[in-house]
C-alpha cells in the first residue's frame, strides 16, 4: 500500500507527497545534473560564461552543439539538461527581452529578465498535464554598469551568485570556484577560473578547443562576445589546460 501511495505522488506533480515533496521537480533537477557542465563567473570587469560542448562523435559538427545563447547585445545564457527544455526558455527570454525594448525603448535588466523567465517556469510546477522543464540556466550580463549572475532551477527560484556551476559534478566545480575566486578578478582572470573550473567536471586531462564554448560581457562596451575556437585555444595554451594532441573525447551524456 505504501509502494501504491508513493507511484501516486510520483506522477502527480501538482500534488505534494505527506513530507512535501513535489517529485517531478526533483526528478528535474536529475536530468540537469546529467547534463554537461556549464560554469558563469562574475569579475570585476564583466560576466564570463563557459560549458563543456564536447561532442558525442567526431561525425558531429561542434557547432551544432549549443549550450551558450546570447539574448540581448548586454546578457547572455548557459544551460545544462535537456537541450530542448533549454531552446524553448531561450526562446523565450529573447521575445522578452526584445518586447521590453521595444514598449520601454531600453534593455531589459538582469535581475527582470531571469526572475521574468523563473516566473515562466514556476507555472509549469503548477499546472496539471505539463511536467517541469528539465533544464538549469546561468544568466549573465551587465546590468546599470554593474556585472550580474543568476541561476534558474526547475523549481522555477532565481538564485544570485558571484560564480556558480550547472551540470555534472557540480559539487566538484563549486569547489574549485570557492577556491579560486575573489571580489576583484579581472576578466582575464574569470575566464581562467571559469576554464580550469570546467576542467574538473571531466574525467579527460584538458580541454579541447572545439569542446568549449566560452562568451564574456565585460562592463568597458556591455556586449556579448562569443568566442571563437582559435582564442579558447589560445586561452586554454595560456593557462595550461589545452589537452594532449592525440588525446580522444571520451562518451558524453545524453543530454547536455
Amino acid at each position: 500500500m505504501q509502494g501504491q501511495q508513493q507511484q501516486a505522488y510520483d506522477r502527480g506533480i501538482t500534488i505534494f507527497s505527506p513530507d512535501g515533496r513535489l517529485y517531478q521537480v526533483e526528478y528535474a533537477r536529475e536530468a540537469v545534473k546529467r547534463g554537461t557542465a556549464s560554469v558563469g563567473v562574475r569579475t570585476a570587469e564583466g560576466v564570463v560564461l563557459a560549458a563543456d560542448k564536447r561532442s558525442r562523435s567526431t561525425l558531429m559538427e561542434p557547432e551544432s552543439v549549443e549550450k551558450l545563447h546570447k539574448i540581448d547585445d548586454h546578457v547572455g545564457i548557459a544551460s545544462a539538461g535537456h537541450v530542448a527544455d533549454a531552446r524553448q526558455l531561450i526562446d523565450f527570454a529573447r521575445r522578452q527581452a526584445q518586447v521590453n525594448r521595444l514598449r520601454y525603448g531600453e534593455e531589459m535588466g538582469i535581475e527582470t529578465l531571469t526572475k521574468t523567465v523563473t516566473d515562466h517556469i514556476q507555472q509549469y510546477t503548477q499546472v496539471g498535464g505539463a511536467r517541469p522543464f528539465g533544464v538549469a540556466l546561468i544568466v549573465g550580463g551587465i546590468e546599470d554598469g554593474e556585472p550580474r549572475l543568476f541561476e534558474t532551477d526547475p523549481s522555477g527560484t532565481p538564485y544570485e551568485w558571484k560564480a556558480l556551476s550547472i551540470g555534472a559534478n557540480r559539487g566538484d566545480v563549486r569547489e574549485h570556484l570557492e577556491e579560486g575566486y575573489h571580489e576583484e578578478l579581472t576578466i582575464e582572470a574569470g575566464i581562467e577560473l571559469a576554464l580550469s573550473a570546467l576542467s574538473e567536471s571531466g574525467d579527460d586531462e584538458g580541454l579541447e578547443p572545439h569542446g568549449v564554448g566560452l562568451a564574456t560581457v565585460e562592463v568597458d562596451d556591455e556586449r556579448y562576445v562569443d568566442h571563437d575556437a582559435a582564442s579558447i585555444e589560445g586561452y586554454l595554451d595560456e593557462f595550461d589546460l589545452l589537452a594532449e594532441a592525440d588525446g580522444e573525447d571520451g562518451d558524453e551524456p545524453a543530454d547536455e
